[in-house]
């Protein structure tokens, strides 16, 4: 059987409970603080009062004492000492001859005790004393005068139960209303946190309810406190994020699957034709030869699906080494001078930068541009690549003259499987229609850009910036 440790359960309660607990706590260790200087102050008070009423006493004892003729008359004069205790029935008192230590007047058994307590003290200091029946006192001792100027040695003594008695109430009533007060507080504080919690309630809603095809609610921010507003705002740019993730996945995977449809029903349907009726072999050859066409273009487009996906993840860049522009450049250029020539078209590169970046992908930036710059020129032209360099950025311009780009469309060039004009692009042998994204990919790789600037019927120019000593993008 599994145990639940107090922690679990701790970390698991709501914040309403969490908060009752928190302020109950907070509010037990303050009033068990309040209460405790309470007691001590009540205390202090109530023997400050003692003292005051045991000084007061003892100033009129001693008048009494003075109008007395001799020490012998004293026991003949009690009746004046009862008439100082009458009304005062925890007042206990006792006159002692100093020269004997006879007692002289006593009118209690305590005031007899409390002689014996006496006995060596400061006559200055009162003393807190326990009878034998647990009964408290507090006594104050010292010397005084009778008429003809004999001593005296007197006694007062207090009854301290009420006092006891009156620390004992308050001190047993604020045990008993403390723990009700306590609750009360974590009730109520439970009451005010669920009701404070409650808009919380519209957030935990909506997110419950989240699902791919659900992604278009949203919170309403107007009326949620502060915090919970900012909460509301960026959990809405979440959506707005993942809306857009998924519409992006949506209509990437429905492009894909028509990219890949076409060659595999080509190659589907030119097998089974050639399957249809006896072929010599140059017809099968013929057939080979096409399929393996098809075939390539499949290789590619899933190594470009496969670039694309890890670019998404910021893996794409293994190494960053000083790359020449100008050398990449000028090596691409003779790679593609064949295909270029074929075509009736002159590549020139110009100009020189060096920036950080991975080799290859740099290389394979430049080359996509080129290829798409060579196949979109006209015929005769020039394809120029421009390498230039600021104080802060590195450029590699690749123009070319040809029918330009739609204003309107320059900002889908960049989108996956986008073929502006898709039937001149397969006619010409274009490639997985990932060529541009990839260029854009591996530019936020180097945290760099890619730009175009196009003309109806005159010049296109694709331009990769590169800042100097910038790392991935991370936007």
């Amino acid at each position: 059987m599994n145990t639940i440790s107090w922690q679990t359960r701790l970390a698991e309660a709501s914040l309403a409970s969490r908060f009752a607990m928190a302020v109950g706590l907070f509010g037990l260790i303050v009033a068990g603080a309040a209460a405790t200087f309470g007691y001590w102050g009540l205390a202090r008070q109530l023997d400050a009062r003692l003292d005051a009423e045991l000084e007061g006493k003892r100033s009129l004892l001693l008048h009494i004492l003075s109008e007395i003729p001799s020490v012998e008359q004293i026991p003949a004069n009690g009746h004046r000492f009862g008439d100082l205790l009458i009304g005062h029935k925890d007042l206990n008192l006792a006159v002692i001859d100093p020269r004997n230590d006879r007692l002289l007047a006593s009118f209690s058994p305590a005031a007899v005790e409390s002689v014996a307590r006496m006995k060596g003290a400061a006559s200055s200091a009162p003393l807190y004393w326990q009878g034998p029946d647990k009964t408290r006192y507090v006594s104050v001792a010292g010397p005084a005068t009778v008429g003809n100027g004999q001593m005296v040695r007197i006694v007062l003594s207090l009854d301290r139960s009420e006092d006891q008695q009156l620390k004992r109430g308050v001190l047993g009533a604020t045990l008993l209303t403390l723990p009700v007060l306590l609750v009360l507080v974590a009730l109520g504080t439970w009451m005010v946190a669920r009701t404070g919690l409650a808009p919380l309630n519209r957030l935990t809603a909506v997110a419950a309810h989240v699902t791919t095809h659900s992604l278009a609610q949203r919170i309403e921010p107007r009326g949620l406190p502060a915090e919970l507003r900012v909460l509301a705002v960026g959990f809405n740019a979440m959506l707005d994020r993942i809306d857009q993730g998924v519409r992006r996945l949506s209509e990437f995977s429905a492009d894909l699957a028509h990219e890949m449809r076409t060659p595999v029903a080509t190659l589907l349907g030119r097998t089974q034709v050639a399957l249809s009726q006896s072929r010599s072999i140059d017809e099968l050859h013929e057939v080979l030869a096409g399929n393996v066409e098809e075939l390539d273009r499949l290789t590619r487009l899933i190594a470009d699906m496969l670039f694309l996906a890890r670019a998404d993840q910021g893996d794409v860049v293994s190494t960053r080494s000083q790359v020449d522009l100008a050398v990449e450049a000028a090596r691409v250029a003779e790679f593609l001078s064949v295909v270029a020539d074929e075509r009736g078209v002159r590549v020139e590169v110009t100009g020189s930068a060096r920036v950080q970046g991975d080799q290859i992908l740099v290389q394979r930036a430049i080359t996509n541009l080129l290829t798409n710059a060579i196949r979109h020129a006209e015929v005769p032209s020039v394809v120029s690549v421009t390498v230039r360099s600021s104080a802060t950025h590195a450029f590699v311009d690749v123009s070319n003259r040809g029918p330009g780009i739609p204003e309107r469309q320059i900002t889908r060039v960049f989108e996956r499987f986008v073929r502006l004009d898709a039937a001149r692009a397969r006619g010409d042998g274009a490639g997985t229609g990932l060529g541009l994204p990839i260029v854009k990919s591996v530019m936020n790789a180097h945290g760099g850009s890619v730009e175009v600037v196009s003309e109806p019927d005159g010049a296109t120019t694709f331009s990769l910036v590169f800042r100097h000593d910038a790392g991935p993008d991370k936007g």
